[in-house]
């Protein structure tokens, strides 16, 4: 039987009340008094249930669409300003004892590369890394108790924190690891990690459960309870998403709302990220081989719902998507996006050889950092090297509360706008290094609060003095 507040994964994720759910869906989705009264409810920024959220997911008419997607496109506004946060995966290990259908780490697939980064290879990534302008990154894994354990990933941790080079330092870590203990999510809080980032796959349990037939990711109920734990071992940030392709899409942004309604229930935070990433081409797998895929329209509409459903979360889109892809859902809600990304175990200090491949999935867009960020400042984005909050303690129900107040901007935009200095000074071609002086200039006159814009000026100056590292 449904229940948010449950603790247990079948009860908090009901198929029943999915199945009702796309049903009443279907039933209104041209009852356009309905959705006016949705969208009523949306405009405040109080967020959605995931009953009002599928019945616009399933809404067809061309005005309506326009209407979600004008929503979306304030509400992201509001909350998140044109700033965008910029990070980098770093694949430290691809060893994995799972048998997932999707993913060419699985345990069977022997003409990969199988590969761990020493500390002295992560070392040499970070470095680079830190060189093209990085301050903020992912870190990932297969699951293997052996050959990666979590003391590995540990001592990785550290030795990322420990490498200051030239102006360079990673300032937050966030971890996308198997689901595990209690007690390991712990010992990932003590490390210092900013968010816990946990991919569900998709949330129909017999989908799952076929998907994922040995190792011990199989066990659907403690991979869908790892946020549980997570939250229960003081993370206070974690990351929710769904690799959509693999299951009906409606299904699972039924399931990943449920999945946040969930958190807000027994922890009162939702997620502080939801990642929307679509199955691609990689080693041993074939995407045609899901009939699920979605169209880009589709996954924009997706995109939007979502903005408009959970306000306050972050939203990440990653290389998987193109340039075109990625224009498209960046005013729709997107607040998080990486560049100059490799998906194969290093990679970022030395091209890895072909016959080497152990990517994890082919990159959409090849792009360099700068051209990224470049790109972005020509949509009218400002690029954010932000990492303030994690480091300030706002996380959690703290920064959450500023979210949902529309506060946080007083924050986000003066330290996208330092940290973007320290990026165009200290990496940025000349073309990009113009074209973002001109926008910080632009910039400061918006800011709202005369003492935080003034000291915002003061800052800047320090920066271009030689000084790094300021925040709100």
């Amino acid at each position: 039987m449904y229940n948010p507040k449950s603790k247990i994964a079948t009860e908090f994720i009901d198929d029943t009340e999915i199945q009702e759910t796309l049903a009443y869906a279907a039933e209104n989705k041209a009852n356009f008094p309905l959705i006016d009264q949705i969208l009523e409810k949306a405009a405040t920024l109080k967020g959605l249930n995931h009953r009002e959220a599928a019945v616009l997911l399933e809404c067809e008419d061309p005005a309506y669409l326009e209407k979600i997607y004008a929503l979306a496109r304030e509400i992201k506004e509001k909350n998140y300003g044109n700033r965008i946060v910029m990070f980098a995966p770093l694949y430290l290990s691809n060893y994995c004892v799972n048998e997932c259908r999707y993913c060419p780490y699985h345990h069977h697939n022997k003409h990969i590369a199988r590969k761990q980064l020493t500390q002295e290879e992560i070392v040499r990534e970070v470095v680079a890394l830190q060189d093209m302008g990085h301050k903020r990154l992912a870190l990932e894994t297969g699951e293997d108790p052996v050959n990666c354990p979590i003391d590995y990933v540990l001592e990785s941790i550290k030795t990322i924190y420990g490498i200051k080079h030239k102006n360079g330092a990673i300032r937050r870590v966030n971890v996308n690891i198997a689901a595990t203990t209690v007690e390991n999510y712990r010992k990932l809080k003590e490390a210092g990690i900013g968010t816990y980032i946990l991919f569900q796959e998709t949330y129909n349990k017999k989908s799952y459960e076929y998907l994922h037939p040995a190792g011990p990711k199989s066990n659907y109920n403690y991979h869908t309870e790892a946020m549980d734990r997570a939250m229960e071992a003081g993370i206070d940030d974690v990351g929710c998403g769904v690799l959509f392709g693999l299951n009906l899409y409606k299904y699972d942004f039924v399931g990943i709302l449920m999945h946040a309604e969930h958190l807000e229930a027994v922890f009162g935070v939702g997620p502080h990220t939801i990642s929307v990433p679509r199955v691609r081409t990689a080693d041993d797998i074939d995407p045609d081989e899901f009939n699920n895929a979605i169209s880009d329209e589709t996954f924009q509409k997706i995109v939007a719902v979502l903005r408009v459903a959970v306000p306050y979360t972050g939203m990440i889109i990653s290389t998987r998507e193109s340039k075109r892809t990625r224009e498209k859902v960046l005013d729709l809600g997107i607040s998080q996006i990486s560049g100059g990304s490799r998906t194969s175990v290093g990679g970022y200090a030395e091209e890895e050889p072909e016959e080497e491949n152990s990517a994890q999935f082919d990159i959409s867009d090849n792009r360099t950092l700068d051209q990224v960020v470049n790109w972005l400042m020509d949509l009218g984005h400002i690029p954010s090297f932000c990492t303030a909050c994690y480091r300030e303690g706002r996380t959690g129900d703290r920064f959450m509360s500023l979210v949902k107040s529309q506060q946080i901007g007083n924050c986000c935009q003066p330290n996208a706008l330092m940290t973007l200095k320290e990026y165009l000074i200290d990496y940025a071609s000349p073309e990009t290094r113009e074209k973002g002086e001109r926008m910080i200039q632009e910039t400061i006159p918006k800011i709202p609060n005369e003492k935080v814009r003034r000291l915002t000026v003061e800052h800047l100056a320090d920066i271009a003095g030689g000084k790094r590292d300021f925040r709100f």
